[in-house]
């Protein structure tokens, strides 16, 4: 399910230039495997023909097009992935698909974003639970990682200073996008690692290195300012989820940069706040709909 998981993040950020190669490896990628099986039997109990004709077909008004997905779960699955797997053979087919039945007026970014936030993502979200519930069923055990949700939220990894924190958190508030802080999720009787997992369907995140701790190798005699042993592990995990182009460390007060994230950009946290135009870019580059003119006034 990586795989599936790395080609929606990457198709959330496509436009008309770049979409068909996101789309082709997610094709290529829902049925591989083990995942065969479990693709052939979703796509074997459907007839997607019959349900896009059968759907409304949409009047004299543009956008009025609608389709009548089916309630049960397994049915929904199987068209969206014969969806997908048709778009990838023919992408034109798949605009023209996006145009007409989710319309957004005459920009193919928008089209191909508003059918990506309307099907695939919910797609790939539900995929995953049913194939975790298969592969679980069989006897398979092995962990699978969250499918990335809809580019509104942003897991802040932090340390224990509060107000850098809440001014993160508030900025992403402001330009509206919807902030991931982990302890104020519901617990739910999860351990701190299943509790992080759980939280993880976001398609970026925000590090906040602040100097909590401190520390030296061996060799030195001078202690550092270091962020907390958390903080570094959330680190290495987002970026391992999402990819170094989708974290964002926010570095204050001369902490100590890992040395496996040694040569990555980070930006420093600066009490004038120019932080904030940075991890705007950041956002924006991620395919994030950033409001620059709320960006600008937090200045």
């Amino acid at each position: 399910m990586d795989d599936v998981n790395n080609a929606i993040l990457d198709l959330q950020s496509a436009d008309y230039n770049t979409y068909e190669r996101p789309l082709k490896r997610l094709a290529a990628s829902i049925g591989a495997g083990k995942l065969a099986p479990i693709a052939e039997s979703l796509k074997g109990g459907v007839d997607f023909d019959a349900f896009v004709s059968g759907s409304h077909q949409g009047g004299s008004m543009v956008g009025s097009a609608r389709l009548t997905w089916p309630e049960k779960r397994e049915k929904e699955l199987g068209l969206a992935m014969i969806l997908i797997e048709r778009g990838a053979a023919d992408p034109h087919w798949f605009l023209s698909f996006a145009h007409h039945w989710y319309d957004a007026g005459s920009k193919h970014a928008a089209a191909i974003r508003k059918i990506t936030a309307a099907v695939i993502i919910p797609f790939g979200r539900d995929y995953k639970k049913y194939v975790e519930a298969h592969l679980s069923s069989a006897g398979t055990d092995r962990p699978m990682r969250s499918a990335p949700n809809d580019k509104h939220r942003v897991f802040i990894v932090h340390g224990h200073e509060e107000a850098p924190r809440e001014m993160v958190a508030r900025f992403l508030s402001d330009v509206g996008l919807e902030p991931v802080i982990l302890h104020e999720q519901a617990n739910r009787g999860m351990t701190v690692v299943e509790k992080l997992q759980a939280n993880a369907n976001v398609g970026f995140s925000v590090v906040l290195l602040t100097p909590d701790d401190t520390g030296r190798a061996n060799v030195d005699t001078d202690l550092r300012p270091r962020a907390r042993q958390n903080v570094i592990l959330e680190l290495g995990y987002f970026v391992g989820l999402l990819g170094r182009e989708r974290v964002c460390a926010l570095r204050k007060g001369g902490v100590e940069i890992p040395s496996d994230f040694a040569g990555v950009v980070y930006t420093e946290f600066d009490p004038a706040g120019a932080w904030r135009q940075s991890l705007a870019q950041e956002l924006d580059a991620a395919g994030y709909e950033v409001d620059w003119n709320k960006v600008m006034r937090r200045r």
